[in-house]
């Protein structure tokens, strides 16, 4: 039995010794090497843990949401920028996204400009930033009434529910101390944006120009004088070049009209939409003058604006669209498609027709104009589902501060312009809209 064990216990032995040469070997081997690795990693994670790091995503969370001040106005501002993104065009606009080149940028093509503009700039608030500048012309600091209003847009977010006129009155006086509004907007990341959509709005609207003006309103230098230089009083009208408001309002001097803010408003003629443009309620007849210097480029007939005209700008960022024109004879004489016509010239007659199918149809209830501005800052957007038009009830209080006169022609039933303009916009200039020689006195 004895002889028998020996071998069986050798045979134990070696097995045993095979088994732990085995492990060892293994031990020295990369995959070994490899699992040996791992479990050391994963027993640090581990230690980390019971020590009260956080867990793996929790970092990067708190460093978001508690990481200083710089890191809580970047999160609470992502939501603000993302919008603001969407607005200037950054933001995928539903179309195909564009190839990168070889050097990691865009195609060429793919254009950013701004989609949408909020215009709610109230009227005492424009007046007092045009006060400014035309104030400040000839001083050694002129204000620039676009930039003022830019900055505040950019300080409320574009909501000038908030305005106030001692928050104008401060960066006024920032400026006029010396400072650059380059250095005082430098922080706010949005002012790029408002200088450009609010100039789009405002920027044909201020500015040099000549104009005709009674001699008994004319200032000593800008009445004809006799031979010794003296100036001599006359009764008739003077030309003197001003800085100031070359815009107006699209209703004639002495011509009553009433309105509210009504862009947004329901219209369900043909198919239920917003209304985006404002009504100017008054008399058919009533003379309907060009608020911006420009070039025709639309008149005719349209089934929801009846007669109706259009007028683009001649930096081509704004187009003027006046609706519901006089049945029978709604435009004045002198205007035909790709004609300029000048600022304050008559252009046509307030009326009712349009919401037809049919040319010449009055179908609108109340006598009215519509206005409408449109923004353009890319020509795809002027005929689009993504054309930009802006509430305009505020504007118009602003321009009913230069209201054009006119006077009419009684063997034509045509109406003029009184006081005739120079508007060094024009190239060339513009063709003067004056009342015949012959026409009966008005």
């Amino acid at each position: 039995m004895d002889s028998d064990k020996k071998p069986r216990l050798i045979h134990l032995v070696i097995a045993i010794e095979s088994v732990v040469l085995l492990a060892f070997l293994l031990m020295l081997t990369p995959v070994g090497g490899r699992l040996t690795l791992s479990e050391r990693v994963e027993s640090a994670e581990n230690v980390e843990a019971e020590d009260g790091a956080p867990e793996s995503g929790e970092a990067e969370k708190q460093e978001k949401a508690g990481g200083g001040n710089a890191e809580e106005a970047e999160s609470a501002g992502k939501e603000e920028k993302d919008s603001f993104d969407q607005l200037k065009g950054k933001e995928d606009s539903g179309q195909p996204e564009a190839d990168a080149g070889a050097d990691g940028q865009q195609d060429s093509e793919q254009k950013d400009y701004i989609k949408w503009v909020d215009f709610d700039i109230p009227a005492e608030a424009l007046k007092k930033a045009f006060r400014c500048d035309i104030d400040t012309y000839l001083a050694d600091i002129h204000l620039n009434w676009i930039e003022i209003l830019a900055y505040l847009g950019a300080r409320y977010g574009g909501d000038f529910s908030r305005y106030k006129e001692s928050d104008m009155d401060a960066v006024a006086e920032r400026l006029l101390a010396g400072e650059k509004m380059a250095d005082i907007a430098s922080a706010m990341e949005y002012y790029p944006y408002y200088l450009e959509a609010y100039t789009a709005v405002l920027g044909g609207m201020v500015g040099m120009y000549q104009v005709e003006i009674p001699g008994s309103e004319a200032p000593e230098f800008a009445l004809p004088k006799d031979e010794k230089g003296n100036p001599v009083p006359t009764e008739g009208n003077v030309w003197v070049t001003k800085y100031g408001l070359k815009a107006f309002s699209p209703i004639a001097k002495n011509y009553p009209y009433t309105d509210y803010d009504d862009f947004g408003d329901t219209r369900d003629y043909g198919f239920h939409r917003v209304h985006l443009g404002h009504d100017l309620m008054g008399q058919v007849g009533t003379p309907v003058i060009a608020v911006e210097s420009g070039r025709v480029e639309a008149i005719g007939w349209n089934r929801y604006g009846g007669w109706r005209l259009g007028i683009r700008s001649l930096d081509g960022r704004r187009y003027y669209y006046y609706a519901h024109l006089r049945k029978n004879y709604p435009y004045h004489k002198s205007l035909q498609e790709g004609g300029i016509v000048q600022a304050g010239d008559v252009i046509g007659y307030l009326g009712r027709t349009g919401y037809s199918s049919t040319e010449n149809t009055n179908n609108i209830e109340d006598p009215h104009l519509h206005f409408g501005i449109q923004l353009i800052f890319d020509e795809s957007q002027k005929d689009s589902d993504h054309e930009i038009w802006i509430d305009c009830y505020e504007l118009i209080k602003f321009l009913s501060i230069n209201r054009a006169e006119t006077v009419k022609d009684e063997s034509t039933k045509e109406y003029y312009r009184v006081y005739q303009m120079k508007d060094p916009a024009i190239p060339g200039g513009a063709a003067e809209q004056r009342m015949p020689e012959y026409a009966a006195a008005p």
